[in-house]
């Protein structure tokens, strides 16, 4: 392929950044800011340090979300400094540009596929931040290190439509009313398109149910009684055979 054909995302590897991606994401950024002040004669150029190119950035940015790489060990003859990547990781999180590229992704997701509204399903899952950080917490599991508890909605094929991050030791159950409310897209009246929504014992308690009928779902969640009971052997097991080690005695 030669450099003038523009690149889609099956031509560039999972962690590159193809021409047709970036004109999406390009409007979504932040405008860059004049480096001129004052008005008629007195305008001038203020100076200060050359802006960086912003696709190279946001290609950094792409990569370490992708390979889970250290910033500073960003390549930087391909990407630059890892402490500007980062830099502007901060910057466009604070002004919410992610959030803009995953509301963008699922209209056209929606569009070209279609969401699957009607089966959706929620969990949380923990991992490590060592460092530390604002919505980190102890983890439970992990002799009380910190961690982050991700809590996460899907449609039934799994397309992520909801997402909030907290502490390691906050229930899921707590989680559930921020997640169902952090989709990014307007969701189709429930009265006129039923949705389901499935959980797990963890939220087998009746303020989830509650934040569930709240938001018009009909609920799928096994009570923590019924859950053991899955462990038992079912009535038509089949038993062993006369002659077989577990039907001999000792003698």
């Amino acid at each position: 392929m030669s450099e003038a054909e523009e690149t889609s995302y099956a031509d560039v590897a999972s962690w590159e950044l193809s021409d047709s991606l970036w004109v999406r994401i390009e409007p979504l950024l932040p405008k860059v800011k004049s480096r001129y002040r004052g008005r008629g004669k007195q305008r001038k150029n203020v100076g200060g340090r050359p802006i960086a190119d912003r696709r190279k950035v946001m290609s950094g940015i792409l990569y370490i979300l992708r390979t889970g790489c250290q910033w500073n060990a960003l390549p930087r003859a391909m990407y630059g400094s890892g402490k500007t990547a980062h830099s502007y990781f901060q910057k466009w999180t604070r002004a919410g540009v992610f959030r803009r590229m995953w509301r963008a992704g699922l209209v056209e997701y929606d569009e070209l596929k279609g969401i699957a509204w009607k089966w959706q399903a929620a969990d949380g899952a923990m991992t490590k931040a060592p460092l530390g950080g604002g919505k980190t917490g102890p983890n439970p599991t992990d002799r009380s290190k910190r961690g982050t508890k991700r809590s996460l909605l899907v449609d039934e094929h799994g397309v992520p439509l909801g997402l909030v991050v907290s502490g390691a030791n906050t229930p899921d159950g707590q989680l559930l009313e921020a997640t169902l409310t952090s989709v990014p897209v307007e969701r189709p009246d429930p009265t006129e398109t039923p949705q389901h929504l499935c959980l797990d014992k963890a939220y087998s308690d009746a303020p989830s149910a509650i934040v569930a009928d709240a938001h018009g779902y009909v609920l799928h969640v096994p009570d923590k009684a019924n859950a053991k009971k899955n462990v038992r052997v079912s009535p038509g097991a089949a038993k062993p055979a006369a002659g077989s080690s577990k039907s001999r005695t000792a003698g």
